[in-house]
């Protein structure tokens, strides 16, 4: 049996699975501080669920944590960013285009040493070991509680930052150090810029993870914890210490995740309408396609995996404006305070939710709260939105041809049960709570991303060994070995690189091992 949950703008939602089968789900409001809310939804499940805590096996957490503090700018660490480039690497020093204001919170402080290696891992200049520790020591007079190293095509040999880290972590005993060959892909600015955001978050992940412990611990709960990452994978809780921009973007992908699961398509689109916002994604044998650009966190450029998600201001608690002639919903939301604020739950304001329990489409409420609604308001701002998101549906497709939607979320009352642009439209059961099933119901994977001279290896060399090596990586992350497979290879010759030079991904998925995890964690 395994719990699992999902932290939105709106509402935290819980599912407590046995196998394939859902046994309980709650829906509770987002807290201003998250983890109350956690507590009240696990409260809410343990309650309803009729099981009791000893036959809990794991517990998957999808959460906002991380995204909402760096965006918000608020609980980060000060923060080093140490990057071995020189001589080339002077001229964009780190952190060149971040939002004034988040560089200030970080009270970010650069550092450009020499080192990096060329695509194929050959030096471009010796690492100087005493520049590193004159770093050290400027970042210990300035009191910086976390270091982000990055190198140049470190991806391919890592080497200079492993040997920058055992420098810095002799000089700064205890200080947490993020590499950015971990976390990144190939591209020096936006790879840096992950590794910062990394290391300013690194404090709160220590803080986040204990207080997910001491939740469980509180309902007796003693079971592994895992937090899903923004891949549709799962990752231990020491893993999303070192690693809390892992959980970027989570919640639109578990709510896919749980799209292909409880829909049964591996190929379709994805719409997800919650309280807030409409995310509207792509799966690919079950999986959610991964954007191909750089992704922007809060006004800064990065490359770390990120599902290609398409987000608009339309959600349950978004704000209807009629005042013009187009009746209009959103961007603007009541988000959490949606149960105080709709005229639905007693409150004044017209939201979304309104206009479909109006329509009849939505049960929530007191319906007699909109009786007096206009019928040509109400018509024209559901039409407005369900046109919105079938142009979104649209921009998101790879072809004109009509595919398969999923809708998910509590929010996708909003929408009819006709697309446009769709072969068919599905609302599974269970879709309100997709999110935390899809959290429930991930695995683990393990992904490669390397650059290969075909002078030197053969193609088909070059992808077993990429292939090999995601496999491996999932298996050391949990997977059973019998399971795992690879769902998705990406080649791209590097035709501006010598030596016939071709980019290889590769990704390897496998179930979890529950009964291993499980039996550890009590051991």
């Amino acid at each position: 049996m395994r719990i699992g949950i999902d932290v939105g703008g709106t509402n935290t939602d819980a599912v407590l699975m046995d196998g394939p089968r859902v046994l309980a789900e709650v829906k509770t409001a987002t807290t201003d501080d998250v983890t109350s809310g956690i507590l009240a939804a696990l409260r809410s499940l343990v309650a309803n669920g009729g099981v009791s805590p000893e036959q809990i096996q794991a517990v998957m957490i999808g959460t906002t944590h991380f995204t909402n503090a760096f965006v918000e700018g608020k609980r980060l660490v000060p923060t080093a960013a140490i990057r071995l480039g020189l001589p080339a690497g002077r001229s964009l020093p780190p952190m060149v285009d971040w939002p004034a204001r988040l560089k200030e919170a970080i009270s970010g402080h650069g550092y450009v040493c020499h080192g990096g290696h060329e695509f194929d891992g050959r030096e471009i200049a010796r690492l100087q070991p005493d520049e590193i520790k004159r770093a050290a020591e400027d970042i210990a007079r300035r009191g910086l509680g976390s270091i982000a190293v990055s190198a140049v095509f470190s991806p391919v040999n890592a080497d200079f930052e492993q040997q920058a880290a055992e420098i810095l972590a002799a000089e700064l005993p205890g200080m947490p150090i993020s590499l950015s060959h971990e976390l990144g892909r190939m591209g020096l600015l936006e790879r840096e810029n992950a590794t910062i955001m990394n290391a300013c978050l690194r404090g709160l992940a220590t803080h986040i993870v204990a207080a997910f412990h001491a939740a469980l611990a509180e309902f007796a709960i003693d079971a592994p914890v895992y937090l899903s990452q923004n891949d549709g994978t799962l990752m231990t809780v020491d893993f999303a210490e070192r690693y809390p921009v892992a959980t970027f973007a989570s919640g639109p992908t578990n709510s896919m995740r749980g799209a292909a699961f409880l829909s049964g398509e591996q190929d379709c689109a994805v719409v997800d309408i919650g309280g807030t916002t409409a995310d509207i994604g792509v799966l690919h044998q079950g999986f959610p396609r991964e954007a191909s650009v750089s992704v922007d966190v809060g006004g800064v450029r990065t490359n770390f995996r990120m599902p290609d998600v398409l987000s608009l201001g339309i959600g349950g608690g978004s704000l209807v404006d009629a005042r013009g002639e187009q009746t209009t919903v959103g961007p603007e939301s009541v988000g959490y305070r949606l149960t105080e604020l709709a005229r639905v739950f007693g409150g004044e304001t017209l939201t979304a939710t309104d206009l479909a329990v109006a329509d009849g489409r939505a049960t929530f409420g007191d319906a007699s709260a909109v009786a007096g609604l206009d019928p040509s308001v109400v018509r024209a701002g559901l039409a407005w939105a369900q046109k919105q998101i079938a142009d979104a549906v649209d921009r998101m497709k790879t072809s004109a041809a009509p595919v398969p939607v999923v809708l998910v979320g509590g929010g996708s009352v909003l929408l009819r049960d006709t697309l446009e642009g769709a072969s068919r439209v599905i609302r599974p059961d269970h879709f309100g709570v997709a999110n935390a099933i899809g959290a429930a119901i991930a695995q683990v994977g393990g992904e490669v991303e390397k650059v290969f001279s075909l002078g030197s290896t053969s193609r088909d060399d070059a992808l077993d060994q990429a292939k090999a090596e995601a496999v491996a990586k999932a298996v050391a992350a949990g997977a059973t070995a019998s399971s795992v497979r690879v769902v998705d290879v990406e080649e791209v010759g590097l035709a501006y690189l010598p030596g016939n030079a071709t980019r290889i991904k590769v990704k390897a998925i496998g179930d979890l091992e529950l009964e291993r995890v499980s039996g550890a964690a009590h051991r």
